[in-house]
């Protein structure tokens, strides 16, 4: 089975290191293309106005100066001998549940994977606490990695779909098991807007990551990590409200 990995956080990130020991249980043909720094929140975004360059690693270790819709196009059109037959994103330093997921550079780089044909599952860590930095523990995501991905290796899945994998934010022993679940949706208006003032005095705006109360509605991802399951969403790329399309086209009629 050739594997392609990649990632938002970047070719260095800890996360990536550990998805690679998760997909080496399954595993030699191993590929990987990232971006080359961090791409966090560039959702499914293609760099278009500038060139996107190609950097080696190893034979099999590349990163692209680009966001991670790039990283995967490059990694299947450029890096690859031959199109992979999975296409693992992340681990993820930090959540992507709900409709977070339309920020996501994680689950955009599966998106990409998964309109190119080719089975893709972004994962994430969830962690506890706000300004970890490099201190993100991924112990849940290494102990549990391997028993989430082999279902989802071999269950059938239609056409333009991708899984969304992430880990509560425990300690592997004090994690109660996996749940397949539907995405859930936040209830607040989007967070918080932190002002500052540069050394030169000018004023700067950080988008601040603070957690706000929501509702876990039942079978949602939300909850399922709220109560320490990891979450397993399969995720459509058609974005179609079908049961508007009548109510639409009568008052096209004419």
């Amino acid at each position: 089975m050739r594997i392609l990995l990649t990632n938002d956080d970047g070719i260095r990130a800890p996360g990536l290191e550990v998805l690679e020991g998760i997909a080496r249980q399954f595993s030699d043909d191993i590929w990987i293309c990232a971006p080359d720094e961090e791409q966090s929140g560039m959702g499914h975004a293609l760099t278009l106005t500038r060139p996107v360059r190609l950097r080696k690693h190893d034979d099999r270790r590349f990163s692209v100066t680009g966001t991670p819709t790039d990283a995967v196009t490059m990694g299947m059109r450029k890096v690859m001998d031959a199109m992979p037959d999975v296409i693992l994103s992340g681990v993820n330093r930090g959540a992507n549940l709900a409709d977070d997921i339309t920020y996501s550079g994680t689950v955009s780089a599966a998106i990409e994977g998964a309109l190119a044909g080719v089975r893709s599952i972004a994962l994430s860590q969830v962690y506890s606490k706000e300004g970890m930095g490099e201190d993100v523990p991924f112990s849940a995501a290494i102990e549990w990695g391997a028993k989430v991905l082999a279902p989802l290796l071999d269950t059938p899945l239609p056409k333009r779909t991708l899984v969304n994998v992430n880990f509560p934010p425990l300690p592997p022993s004090e994690v109660k098991g996996i749940r397949a679940v539907r995405q859930g949706f936040h209830d607040y208006s989007r967070g918080t807007i932190v002002e500052g003032r540069d050394p030169r005095g000018f004023t700067y705006y950080w988008f601040g990551l603070e957690a706000i109360e929501h509702t876990l509605d039942h079978g949602t991802d939300l909850e399922a990590i709220d109560e320490g399951y990891i979450s397993v969403t399969p995720l459509q790329l058609d974005l179609t409200h079908h049961s508007s399309l009548g109510a639409l086209a009568e008052r096209y009629v004419g």
